[in-house]
């Protein structure tokens, strides 16, 4: 393990602004540092990191509408169906390497809290080289798998061979998008969430562009149908990436790694050992999160292609409702690691309370206003005169209070999860989705019939909201640590 060595002020190098040079193996105490989270009002530091980063994933969610709304509107509502299948298995594709990701994160910002820049760069870097290998395995392994997959999940035969396509150019592009998430992951660590949005920028208006060329056709560019959508993508990612790695060296950001430090690509033991003893979990509930909403898929595919198609727009909207709660866990996650590696244990119950607040006040009223204008809304996927917009409509209302009910889980969730507690939280996860949404549609679907696939979502949520909150006031995740051993105290808890 990497030790922090004291080294005389005269040595230790000033970061203050965006281009300060970080050559240090630390920074001393009273050094002021771009990216702390640790400094200033609760409030002000919350909105100053997550609003960066909800404006981000609030543009990587409309990137994926706008590009919804080609494919619906250029090539139809087959193709729509389509691509609600596609991504829920690229969504399993990315949470198996995901839970890697959020542990680099965490234990970068410990690292950061700390001041200890030779330990974040280490982390990162191992954190990166091993999601990168892991995205190129899943690659092959991926595109033999593709097809039975689709036909385990009831694919209609319609949509079938469209599905096939585009996941097949979303195999091949995976790694780009693995290297453009591990990188924002690990700048939000460091407290940086504005570089991480500015290449969202570029990635969106390049996807944007991009997707009804390759779709269509136009000049020399051949059209490629549902695959030139997964192309469009592919090539937004690789710009947005360039230009985030380029952006990290230009301004000299405390993660680059330059000389000798390309070597910490190659994971090291320890922090390798670190990332997947709490990635696995991590990653696992991704993998429960999204191999139960294969279920929920299949299920929904039962109902036939307009109950697929309506789904698929229903989720476009819930995307955009999950992204408060998705940026301020993010960020209560990343000022909980800091303070951790500070030791600034006290601070970490305020903000959990101030992140719990902002993100309920928003998620009201975001589910407010997608309820009350839901059809204009749906509409823009699904065109007015769809079979599928009113099987959307009826949709909306039943299931999009328990996306706000499952966002107070996710700002509790990022609490526990800076502090290492990972298994308990992967286990409430199981029960709340297999037995609980999963096992509601089993017992009810006699009774309700296709009803029981929606009904099932805000059981499910109510259930997940129940074993968090209880575990977070009651359980022992506060004394679990995760820490380094150089960055512990004796008795780490919350104040």
């Amino acid at each position: 393990m990497n030790e922090v060595t004291p080294i005389p002020a005269s040595d230790a190098t000033s970061a203050s602004g965006a281009g300060a040079s970080f050559d240090s193996a630390a920074v001393r105490p009273s050094a002021p540092l771009q990216g702390d989270l640790t400094q200033g009002p609760i409030l002000r530091t919350l909105l100053a990191f997550s609003i960066p980063t909800l404006i981000a994933n609030m543009l990587q969610t409309l990137n994926g509408s706008v590009n919804t709304i080609w494919v619906g509107r250029l090539i139809g509502e087959s193709a729509l169906a389509a691509t609600a299948n596609a991504n829920v298995v690229m969504f399993l594709l990315i949470a198996s390497i995901f839970g890697f990701g959020m542990a680099t994160t965490v234990r970068v910002g410990q690292y950061f809290g700390a001041r200890d820049l030779t330990g974040a760069r280490m982390t990162f870097g191992s954190g990166l080289g091993f999601c990168l290998a892991a995205s190129i395995v899943i690659v092959i392994v991926g595109a033999i798998f593709a097809r039975p997959l689709l036909h385990l999940l009831s694919t209609p035969d319609e949509s079938l061979e469209e599905a096939h396509a585009y996941l097949s150019v979303v195999f091949v592009t995976l790694p780009l998008g693995v290297v453009s998430m591990m990188t924002s992951m690990g700048l939000r660590g460091a407290g940086d969430s504005k570089t991480p949005l500015y290449a969202m920028i570029l990635t969106v208006v390049l996807d944007i562009c991009f997707n009804p060329l390759l779709i269509r056709g136009f000049g020399p560019i051949p059209a490629l149908g549902i695959a030139g959508s997964a192309i469009s993508t592919g090539i937004a990612n690789f710009a947005g990436s360039v230009w985030m790695l380029w952006t990290l060296y230009r301004k000299d950001l405390p993660l680059r790694l330059r000389g000798s430090e390309l070597l910490y690509l190659i994971p090291r033991r320890t922090e390798l050992g670190y990332i997947l003893a709490k990635g696995l979990p991590m990653g696992a509930q991704m993998l429960v999160m999204s191999s139960s909403g294969l279920v929920m898929v299949k299920f929904v595919n039962e109902q036939g292609v307009n109950a697929t198609a309506a789904y698929g727009a229903s989720m476009q909207l819930w995307n955009y409702l999950q992204m408060p709660a998705m940026a301020i866990g993010s960020a209560v996650s990343a000022m909980v690691a800091q303070a951790i590696g500070a030791h600034k244990h006290k601070r970490v119950g305020d903000v959990t309370l101030v992140g719990m607040t902002t993100n309920l006040t928003i998620s009201i009223c975001v589910a407010a206003l997608i309820v009350i204008f839901d059809r204009p809304l749906l509409s823009l996927f699904l065109g007015r005169a769809s079979p599928a917009l009113p099987i959307a409509e009826h949709i909306q209302l039943i299931c999009t209070a328990s996306f706000v009910i499952i966002s107070v889980t996710m700002i509790l969730s990022g609490t526990m999860r800076a502090y290492g507690a990972v298994l308990v939280p992967l286990l409430i996860m199981f029960v709340a989705l297999y037995p609980g949404r999963i096992g509601f549609y089993a017992i009810m679907h006699g009774r309700l019939g296709g009803e029981a696939v929606w009904w099932a979502y805000p059981a499910g949520s109510i259930i997940s909201v129940s074993l968090t909150a209880s575990y977070y006031v009651w359980g022992n995740w506060r004394r679990i640590g995760a820490l380094p051993k150089h960055l512990a105290t004796a008795e780490a808890h919350v104040g």
